[in-house]
C-alpha cells in the first residue's frame, strides 16, 4: 500500500509504503498515518473489485478478491475515524485521474490507463467522466481463446483462460521456452 500526502498541485509532500498484509493491521496503520499528517481529504485507490456505486451497500467494500483475507473488508468504513471527506474508487481509475490531472494526459477528456502487475487493470475515463457500469472496467478477466500448443498456467481463482490469469505477474509461462509468435512478414519498400 503507497501512502502520499500532497498539495491540490500535485506536490507529493510526504510518501510510505506499507506491505500489503491481511485488512486490519495493514489498514489499522494507514488510518493512523494519515491521522498523524493533517489532512484536509482522503482519496483511496483500492485493488478490485471492489464496490464503486455509492448508491449500493457493496460501496467501499472489497468484493470476491483472490486475496481472500480482503474479501468483503469495509475498506471505505475503516477510515471514518478521520472525520474527512473521502473519495473511493478503484487504484487503476485513481491512476488513470492522476495522469489526466497531473501527468501525461493532462488535458484530456478521454484516456483508458492499463497496468500490468500483479495483476490486470484498466481505468477508463471518457468525456471527463471515470468508468463505472455493473461495476468498474474488469479488463484483467476479458477471456481469451487460447490456441493449441500454447497452453499456460492460468493462476485466476475465477476463469481458467482470463488475461490476468494467463499474462500477469503471478502466472507461470507455457513449460516450453521456445517462442510461439511468428515470425515478423517482410516488407517491402
Amino acid at each position: 500500500m503507497v501512502l502520499s500526502v500532497g498539495t491540490p498541485e500535485g506536490q507529493v509532500l510526504e510518501r510510505e509504503e506499507i506491505p500489503t498484509q491481511g485488512p486490519h493491521g495493514c489498514v489499522d496503520r494507514m488510518v493512523e498515518w494519515f491521522g498523524s499528517h493533517d489532512v484536509d481529504a482522503l482519496g483511496i485507490g483500492a485493488f478490485g473489485p471492489t464496490g464503486v456505486n455509492p448508491s449500493l451497500p457493496s460501496y467501499g467494500k472489497i468484493l470476491e478478491t483472490p486475496k481472500t483475507a480482503w474479501r468483503h473488508f469495509d475498506f471505505l468504513s475503516a477510515f471514518e475515524p478521520l472525520d474527512i471527506p473521502i473519495g473511493y474508487d478503484t487504484d487503476v481509475n485513481v491512476a488513470c485521474l492522476g495522469e489526466v490531472t497531473y501527468g501525461s494526459c493532462k488535458g484530456l477528456d478521454t484516456v483508458v490507463y492499463l497496468t500490468v502487475g500483479t495483476g490486470i487493470g484498466a481505468g477508463v475515463m471518457v468525456g471527463g467522466q471515470l468508468l463505472h457500469g455493473m461495476l468498474h472496467p474488469e479488463a484483467g478477466h476479458i477471456l481469451l481463446e487460447v490456441q493449441p500448443g500454447d497452453e499456460g498456467n492460468c493462476v485466476c481463482p475465477y476463469h481458467d483462460r482470463c488475461f490476468e490469469g494467463l499474462a500477469a505477474g503471478p502466472s507461470s509461462p507455457p513449460s516450453s521456452t521456445t517462442s510461439r509468435c511468428p515470425s515478423p512478414r517482410p516488407t517491402s519498400a
